[in-house]
This record gives structure tokens, C-alpha cells and sequence, in this order.
């Protein structure tokens, strides 16, 4: 018999927070991922890709989190969002699925560029944490 490692594993849901809505509005003019182990290295991307803004971020306790950002770049209207669906431990990785919402022509929406992000703590973990992004390279 041929066993394949990995294949017995069944995906298990990792508890995650979303932190987004308490670090207030922030611009990320690329799209963009990243893996942050602690406070400076997060301070840092966030300093650079708002220059001059105030950085708000909640009480993070980096012992026992590490804290995930998914940007989407710019957008053209208020009606664009980015949505967890999931986030799973997949044996030897973490994979965040994330979906973005995109308004309808008949969206009460607000002409103006937006830059849909999402900031979420997960359990730290040495495993890589990768995305699935549907509808993205």
C-alpha cells in the first residue's frame, strides 16, 4: 500500500481575529501579503505605505499570534471588500481563503478610490501561511 504524505490529514479551521476595523482606514497601493511575527516589522509596512498617517493597532500579543495583511490595492468606488472565508491548517501550511466583494450596478456606492484590506491575527505558527484568493493571480 502507497501512502502519500499528507494525504491522511484532514483540514482543521484555525481560530483567527480580524483586526481590520480597529486599525482604522489605511492605503496599500499594491496588492499585497504578508506575514508579520512582530510589532516593528508590522509598524514598519504599514509606516511606509502611509506615509504621514497615524497608525492605530490593537493590543497584539505576538508570543502567541502572528498577524496577517491582505491588500487589494486601489479601487474605484466603496462598494469593493475583502472577506475571510476561511482559514485552514492544511498539515504543513496555513491557508487563508479570502473573497472579494465587488458592487453591483445597483450598489448604493460612493465613486471614490478605496483600498480594501484585511488584517487578521492567527495562531503563531512556524508553518508558512499561504493564500487562495479566487479570481486573483
Amino acid at each position: 500500500m502507497l501512502l502519500l504524505a499528507g494525504c491522511g490529514t484532514s483540514p482543521r479551521d484555525v481560530p483567527y481575529v480580524d483586526l481590520t476595523q480597529q486599525t482604522g482606514r489605511l492605503e496599500f497601493t499594491r496588492i499585497r501579503r504578508d506575514v508579520f511575527r512582530n510589532r516593528t516589522a508590522l509598524l514598519d509596512v504599514l509606516e511606509q505605505n502611509n506615509p504621514g498617517r497615524t497608525i492605530r493597532l490593537p493590543r497584539i500579543d505576538f508570543k502567541r499570534s502572528e498577524i496577517y495583511l491582505v491588500a487589494a490595492g486601489p479601487r474605484s468606488s466603496s462598494g469593493y471588500e475583502l472577506q475571510v472565508l476561511r482559514v485552514q491548517d492544511l498539515g504543513d501550511r496555513i491557508v487563508v481563503v479570502v473573497h472579494e466583494r465587488t458592487p453591483s450596478l445597483g450598489d448604493a456606492v460612493q465613486a471614490r478610490v478605496t483600498y480594501p484590506f484585511l488584517l487578521i491575527a492567527l495562531p503563531r505558527s512556524s508553518k508558512p501561511v499561504t493564500l487562495k484568493w479566487p479570481g486573483r493571480p
